[in-house]
């Protein structure tokens, strides 16, 4: 039992490191420092929820480009932390905001006929991710799917509960086999050492550029938890209660922002992993955190999976984010929308076209630190946002109580 959970956790930490690891490279943190921040923040966002949600947090894309913005205005690695606690902070105030309202009347505004294009979205914006990795090597991408294909649908028992770790082994077999790793990071890297902690200081240039994120990236976890438990089959929102999940999560990002990792947020990788295993223990995303916090620790395991091909890991991301676009369908086909009215193909189509066309709602610039930051809301946030209004604003059915018949129609 226990070392089935075992691989269970390493299937979910391989699913999350990619990504976990590319934002601090992309922004110049610390690849450790965000390991380590992950896993630490992970076990927080289960402590504050009672352990009940099966989530991961790792390395928020939405943050990079205010973090960007932020060291071209010539603001410190402590001042970007610094930054990123205080958008754990407006997490926290949006969750006692949830408190005072109630999640059944933030449920009402997020009804299946806006979370289920809305779920869609999340996994087809990801898509174009999974195809570029693919492309790098579509041979090892072709490899690494089957196998996970032949697992989960041909296996019994233990193999089939971890299609992704079997996927990503047999790609890896081959890319061996090929001669398509570089193995000289694994080589030079060094069994045992510390994470690059850097302090986290308080500047309120880098706090106004950075912080206002959250309100953009809160709507995303809302998806995110939506998502998590349309695949579980439980109510997040009623238990343990959306304020607690958004309280983990902002807690988990304020930890990051204080040590110098990237802000936190629920992945959407490890939740298309839990779509394919069907195995929902929160334990083993427990695991997983452990798992990236022993990786922070030891830079020559982190160089083992740093040497996976991109070809390997695009083919197990195509399963993964296709199986979350897959339940955004579910949803709605369970919520038996009725597609002959003409508001509910509104609604659905202005969702997955402003969420999958990309597009972007600017709302001006700010001055902050003597540079024009830009205020814009776009993609799945976006997306999400028309759908709740138009939900709310049009009425019922757009079409007349009874259509004429063919009779009735001639002259």
């Amino acid at each position: 039992m226990k070392a089935r959970l075992l691989l269970l956790g390493l299937q979910h930490t391989v699913a999350m490191f990619g990504a976990t690891v590319l934002v601090p490279l992309l922004t110049g943190l610390n690849p450790s420092v965000a390991l380590f921040t992950a896993g630490a923040g992970t076990l927080v966002f289960h402590w504050v929820t009672g352990g009940m949600v099966p989530v991961f947090l790792g390395s928020s894309f939405a943050f990079i480009a205010p973090i960007l913005a932020a060291k071209e205005a010539g603001f410190s690695l402590g001042a970007i932390g610094g930054g990123i606690a205080a958008a754990g902070l407006v997490y926290a105030l949006l969750a006692l905001l949830v408190l005072l309202i109630g999640s059944e009347r933030v449920r009402r505004v997020f009804p299946p006929i806006v979370t289920g294009p809305v779920i869609v979205v999340i996994g087809l914006t990801l898509a174009p991710v999974a195809v570029e990795m693919a492309s790098k090597d579509w041979l090892l991408a072709v490899f690494t799917f089957a196998g996970a294909l032949v697992s989960a649908v041909y296996f019994r028992g233990l193999f089939q509960m971890i299609p992704v770790l079997v996927g990503v082994g047999v790609g890896y077999l081959a890319a061996l086999l090929l001669g398509r790793v570089d193995l000289t990071p694994l080589r030079e890297a060094p069994w045992v050492g510390l994470p690059a902690f850097t302090p986290a200081t308080l500047e309120w240039g880098a706090i106004l550029l950075i912080a206002p994120v959250a309100l953009v990236t809160a709507m995303e976890h809302i998806g995110d938890i939506l998502t998590n438990g349309r695949v579980v089959g439980k109510d997040f929102f009623a238990r343990p209660g959306l304020h607690r999940t958004l309280l983990g999560d902002g807690l988990a990002t304020s930890l990051a922002g204080l040590l110098g990792g990237p802000a936190n947020t629920t992945y959407s990788e490890n939740t298309g992993v839990l779509a394919v295993t069907r195995v929902y223990d929160p334990r083993v995303l427990r695991i997983a955190a452990l798992f990236a916090i022993l990786l922070s620790f030891s830079p020559k395991l982190a160089a083992l999976l740093q040497t996976l091909p991109q070809g390997v890991l695009g083919g197990i991301s195509m399963l993964l984010f296709g199986m979350i676009a897959s339940i955004g369908i579910r949803t709605l086909a369970e919520a038996e929308i009725d597609f002959t009215h003409s508001r509910n193909l509104i609604v659905v189509s202005a969702v997955l076209v402003l969420g999958l066309g990309g597009a972007v709602a600017n709302l001006g610039t700010v001055q902050v630190a003597g540079a024009a930051v830009p205020l814009k809301v776009s993609g799945m946030a976006l997306a999400a946002l028309v759908g709740v209004v138009l939900n709310l604003l049009l009425p019922q059915s757009l079409e007349p109580p009874e259509l004429a018949t063919e009779e009735e129609r001639l002259p």
